[in-house]
């Protein structure tokens, strides 16, 4: 496929096929279990159309400040903002930039993101210095599979896969990315998605803390 149509299935196909996917139920059990969490100030990274929004529970909700580089993916979010009983800003941004204070959020939601942010280490460092030293991040994510056969068909589809699914990787490791970024994982889940999604690999849930000297 030439660059330009590239570029357009990234612009105008691929948020939406996203959206799709990610709206279904095995990801929605997992939202469900963790998103109600969050407290406080919470900034939610990789924020896409906005699917994590009715799980957050308003009484401990401050404030949610979502961001993404995608505006096609904000602006679907756009309408799901507005009912809400708390403030919600959206922010287009990076993750490996992100435009907020030290020590600014008591909570950082990252749901299936890091499979997509093109440096995850320099996201979470990022994570890391907006978090207060007391603050956690809730995290959702998919990657390498358990069985060798599995990871084996994700290293052979994932330049594919990603094209297709927005830049998503197939082979990433997310709890060692956020271990190698000075957390702690002080809860973690782990589930199989059901069979449409097997390439996706392991499904990993948890809450981080940053480490301290």
């Amino acid at each position: 496929m030439c660059q330009s149509c590239l570029s357009w299935y990234a612009r105008c196909i691929a948020p939406y096929l996203v959206h799709a996917g990610c709206s279904a139920n095995a990801f929605a059990h997992m939202r469900r279990r963790m998103i109600p969490r969050a407290e406080g100030i919470v900034v939610e990274v990789g924020f896409g159309s906005g699917l994590n929004l009715p799980y957050y529970d308003p009484a401990r909700v401050e404030r949610l400040i979502g961001v993404d580089p995608d505006g096609t993916m904000l602006g679907l979010a756009g309408p799901r903002t507005r009912s809400l009983p708390f403030d919600v800003e959206c922010l287009r941004a990076s993750g490996e930039s992100l435009p907020l204070a030290d020590a600014f959020a008591d909570t950082v939601v990252v749901t299936y993101a890091f499979c997509t942010i093109p440096d995850p280490d320099v996201a979470l460092t990022e994570i890391r210095r907006i978090l207060r030293p007391t603050g956690r991040l809730i995290f959702i994510e998919h990657g390498q599979a358990e069985g060798p056969r599995c990871r084996r068909w994700q290293v052979r589809l994932n330049g594919l896969w990603g094209r297709l699914a927005g830049g998503c990787h197939l082979t990433r490791s997310p709890l060692a990315l956020i271990r190698g970024a000075g957390f702690r994982i002080i809860e973690e889940e782990r589930a199989r998605f059901p069979l449409p999604f097997w390439q996706l690999g392991s499904h990993h849930a948890g809450v981080a803390v940053p480490q301290t000297v």
